[in-house]
């Protein structure tokens, strides 16, 4: 609608006669224009409090975890001496966020190649008590040491003529006193303002632990094999798999004479169970000089003098890329991406083929 110019104006166009004005702004528009005038600076400074206060925090934790190296002592030695002798379990327990951290180094030690089991501090003195035999060493966690569900279970524990071992802040507390063996994280600084939420003391709980867990996995002189036979399953245990799990041998390895010809070859790969899509070639003694795949097959085809009756020797590749069979798996994909081949043989110490690596099998376990 125009804006009239007079009062008759007004009425001609229809309207009822009246003063007229500018639009007037409203509180809510003024508001929303103060909110983005100052939105900027204060989400700002809002986010410089939040990265401050987690540095804050990170520092603090940092700390408390370098400090532990001054606390590394007789103590924690004769802790792994206590848990090497061991003819039982390691027994952790402890309630609250020890009882967590507690929870995490018991799996630890259990995967490393400890025996270990964890109890609730709380559901040990209401018959999980027994699940302890006095073979085993109960490590008990407690940063203040004086948790009455811990203190409740010194009693039963040294009656029952299991090693007590204390994982605590405060060495001079009642379970660091009646402990056989103490190890101390010493006083550590929490990293709330408050210094009372349990931070920086439960992550240095958790480092001693780790601590103590490898140093007895180092001791045991365990290697990546061990490891690997404590871990099966997951991502993880596909990576410690070695490449004897996977091969393919007996009448899944096909394996021809180098004096056969391309034809005979052919109808090895073609016969055998599974057609993996390649066959090892061996001379005389059984050792492996030369690999033939289907890739291969389909290049000479487009050969016009291309002939079945031709010596496979004249068409192999010879020295073709090998693993053993004591490798890890991730080695032998690592090798079939690096020259991009989908099969590679796995010979022995004298070069003879008794196994083949299919890419199609790895897919399966999900190595690649």
């Amino acid at each position: 609608m125009p804006r009239p110019t007079s009062v008759t104006d007004e009425v001609a166009l229809g309207g009822v006669p009246h003063v007229w004005s500018a639009p007037v702004k409203t509180r809510k528009s003024t508001k929303r224009r103060a909110r983005a005038a100052f939105a900027a600076p204060k989400d700002n400074d809002a986010r410089r409090r939040t990265l401050a206060d987690a540095r804050a925090v990170i520092d603090a934790e940092g700390q408390a975890v370098l400090s532990l190296l001054d606390r590394l002592d007789r103590g924690f030695a004769a802790a792994v001496e206590q848990i090497l002798v061991c003819q039982g379990r390691v027994v952790v327990t402890g309630l609250g966020k020890s009882g967590i951290v507690g929870r995490k180094l018991s799996a630890t030690l259990a995967s490393t190649g400890t025996p270990s089991l964890f109890i609730h501090a709380a559901e040990a003195v209401h018959g999980d008590l027994g699940r302890m035999t006095p073979e085993d060493v109960v490590l008990a966690m407690s940063y203040s040491g004086e948790s009455e569900e811990i203190i409740r279970l010194i009693r039963p524990v040294k009656a029952l003529g299991a090693t007590l071992i204390a994982l605590t802040g405060r060495a001079t507390s009642t379970l660091g006193r009646h402990a056989d063996v103490v190890v101390s994280v010493g006083n550590v600084a929490e990293a709330c303002p408050m210094g009372l939420v349990p931070t920086a003391s439960t992550t240095a709980m958790l480092v001693m632990g780790d601590a103590l867990a490898i140093a007895l996995f180092n001791r045991r002189g365990l290697d990546r094999e061990d490891y690997a036979r404590f871990h099966p399953g997951g991502q993880l245990g596909r990576k410690l798999m070695k490449v004897t799990e996977v091969m393919r041998t007996g009448l899944e390895n096909p394996i021809a004479r180098d004096t056969a010809s391309l034809g005979a070859v052919v109808a090895v790969m073609t016969t055998t169970p599974g057609r993996p899509g390649a066959a090892s070639i061996v001379d005389k003694h059984g050792k492996l000089v030369g690999f033939f795949t289907d890739g291969d097959l389909r290049r000479l085809l487009s050969d016009p003098s291309f002939s079945v009756s031709v010596p496979i020797r004249e068409v192999m590749h010879r020295s073709p890329k090998t693993v053993r069979h004591d490798q890890l798996m991730v080695e032998a994909e690592a090798l079939l991406r690096k020259h991009k081949i989908d099969n590679v043989p796995v010979v022995d110490t004298h070069g003879r083929p008794i196994g083949l690596v299919v890419v199609q099998d790895l897919l399966s376990t999900r190595v690649v």
